[in-house]
């Protein structure tokens, strides 16, 4: 698997680019699809996976250890997003909730963890899959609940408005509901990973190519810097890659609610 530091020739330095998210099929000859980011996909499953049953197959009273670590991240996903989005229906999508948080959040990591390099969510389609499947739950559970006409009229009613002001705002909010709030939903979350692993990467670059291959004291003090600004951006990817994924989650339980409940 391809690591993210971009290796160049002694004499030209290149700055990582696009072909940091081109990928060849894993096994020559094999399916087109299977590159690195779905093999990535899929060892961040087995992870989120392993942890769960680690933590939660065998729970004790006095939690410890692995279990410790996956009621943490349960009472954070129900107090910061259920219940405050959910209300009392909280406990019904907990489930949902808390397995697109742990997937993302296992999609994120893997940007920083050696030999893999790659945030899956800088892939644009894995996001979108993950953002369109909440966006087909909120309109299931909005006509569900509500009809077609209440579902619609719960969107656009909103108390106090002027009637000659919905001429405005119903094309608005129903292009908001429909439209722009699938876009946004994985847009934020591609964009943020996209741009973190482009600017590792490039002080990943700038540090190798000054130190191993254009070795001068002033080449020096510029590859010891681009080290530590790798070392520093690393370490504000990783805040980064936590708030995408609590971000990613927050918006499916509001979405989530607003089918349930008819309303923007």
């Amino acid at each position: 698997m391809r690591t993210t530091i971009l290796i160049t020739s002694p004499d030209q330095w290149t700055a990582p680019g696009l072909d940091l998210f081109q990928f060849a099929p894993i096994i020559p000859g094999g399916p087109e699809w299977f590159t690195k980011p779905v093999l990535i996909a899929l060892l961040s499953s087995v992870v989120v996976i392993a942890v769960c049953w680690a933590a939660f197959a065998r729970p004790k009273i006095v939690p410890r250890g692995w279990q410790s670590l996956g009621e943490y991240a349960y009472v954070f996903v129900r107090d910061q997003i259920a219940r405050p989005n959910l209300g009392k229906d909280a406990d019904r999508w907990m489930g949902l909730l808390l397995t697109v948080f742990l997937t993302v959040l296992g999609w994120n990591l893997m940007g920083i963890v050696p030999l893999v390099q790659f945030p899956v969510a800088a892939h644009i389609a894995f996001p979108a899959v993950l953002a369109i499947s909440v966006y087909v739950i909120k309109l299931y559970l909005g006509v569900r609940h509500h009809g077609v006409r209440g579902y619609l009229r719960g969107i656009v009613h909103l108390p106090g408005l002027p009637g000659w002001a919905y001429a405005l705002y119903a094309p608005m909010i129903l292009a908001e509901v429909f439209l722009t709030s699938l876009f946004t939903h994985f847009v934020r979350l591609f964009a943020n990973m996209f741009a973190g692993h482009i600017i590792v990467a490039f002080f990943s670059s700038v540090g190798f190519w000054f130190l191993f291959e254009r070795l001068t004291p002033l080449g020096a003090g510029l590859g010891v810097l681009g080290v530590l600004m790798a070392i520093v951006m690393t370490a504000f990817e990783l805040l980064v890659q936590f708030l995408q994924a609590f971000l990613f989650a927050m918006l499916a339980g509001m979405f989530i609610a607003s089918g349930l409940h008819g309303s923007h």
